[in-house]
């Protein structure tokens, strides 16, 4: 991760202070020798992000040359269990983002400072409106008092040791409001980097992740099942939509205060509910069932129950996506996991007759 000093855009002194505020650096030196009050307590706000909410609507699957097979009905996204910092609402095809670390203890209601950048999740306020939390001309906001602090460079000189000259830009960074302070140690959150994890979950509800279109064989509409014979599974990735949307790989990055961070998502496993409290896990969206196929009447080459359902009755089947997102920037990496849910198709199975004479 790239550290505060690597960060931070230092501006020389002429830059920001003009006459009066030189005069009130000079004033201040003077007093420097005096024990210098400590800065002001403050508190930070804790960052929350969010995607907005997407409505879908996916598709309905294509049918499958297939004999006795079940079609699937347009479905819309399940939920399903998610990293509890990441939410992928039923009726949104983003996800949600949130950041559930304190920080610093406070709110911006109750007077702490933002510790992040304009893009980096965190909330800075002032009379009731959100503010950039950096700004690269004015520095670092703080919500306790509504001043930008900006670090003083090159030290002027007279400067005692262990202290530094900031710029404050209060009001929310009324220029007309500034003035200069002489400090023993930053405000909490100034210089804070963005935090590449967090920016990678950014970077996640920018894309669409669409929950599994899906199908088996045998078809409901077109004949049932029999006990102990095999059962296809397949999640489609045609039609009119665009593939990557169900299956990846898909890509996005995200930016703040200089860091940039790429993730890469893509379906690694898909899991069927078989309706009967069996579990199959396939590898990937398997292969539709095709009547003229060399593979009729035989076991799925990927993905398929293969023992057949032991009992008759009728099934609810559904499939669980997935996805893996590997994220790296600023010199860290890592990865997390999301899942999408399809709708249940239904399933028919009979037991075989043996007719005599």
């Amino acid at each position: 991760m790239l550290t505060w000093a690597t960060r931070s855009r230092r501006t020389p002194l002429p830059a920001l202070v003009t006459g009066g505020l030189a005069a009130l650096i000079t004033t201040g030196l003077a007093a420097a020798a005096a024990p210098v009050a400590a800065a002001p307590a403050v508190v930070a706000a804790a960052p929350v992000a969010a995607a907005p909410p997407v409505l879908a609507a996916p598709a309905a699957a294509p049918a499958a040359a297939a004999p006795a097979v079940v079609a699937m009905p347009p479905v819309a996204a399940a939920s399903a269990a998610d990293p509890p910092d990441v939410i992928c609402p039923p009726s949104q095809t983003t996800c949600e983002v949130w950041d559930d670390e304190p920080g610093h203890d406070g709110g911006p209601g109750d007077g702490g400072p933002g510790d992040g950048g304009g893009g980096g999740g965190a909330t800075c306020q002032w009379d009731g409106e959100v503010v950039p939390c950096y700004d690269e001309v004015l520095g670092w906001f703080h919500n306790g008092d509504g001043c930008y602090y900006k670090l003083i460079e090159p030290r002027p000189e007279g400067t005692p040791e262990g202290f530094d000259w900031y710029v404050l830009t209060c009001n929310g960074g009324d220029l007309g409001s500034q003035r200069t302070e002489l400090l023993d140690a930053p405000p909490p959150g100034f210089g804070t980097p963005p935090d590449p994890a967090e920016l990678a979950r950014a970077a996640l509800a920018s894309i669409d992740l669409l929950p599994p279109r899906v199908a088996v064989a045998p078809r409901r509409r077109i004949g049932s099942g029999l006990v102990g014979l095999p059962v296809w599974m397949w999640a489609s990735t045609a039609g009119s939509g665009q593939p990557r949307h169900y299956f990846g790989p898909q890509q996005a990055s995200a930016s703040d205060r200089g860091l940039t961070v790429q993730i890469a998502a893509e379906v690694t496993r898909v899991r069927w509910d078989m309706g009967n409290g069996t579990k199959v896990t396939c590898s990937g969206p398997g292969t539709a069932y095709e009547s003229d196929s060399p593979l009729a009447g035989k076991r799925s080459p990927d993905c398929g129950y293969h023992s057949g359902y032991p009992e008759p009755g009728t099934y609810q089947i559904q499939a669980t996506t997935h996805w893996t997102v590997s994220w790296s920037g600023g010199g860290e990496s890592g990865s997390f996991e999301v899942t999408r849910t399809s709708g249940t198709v239904t399933i028919e199975i009979d037991e075989l007759q043996v007719v005599t004479q």
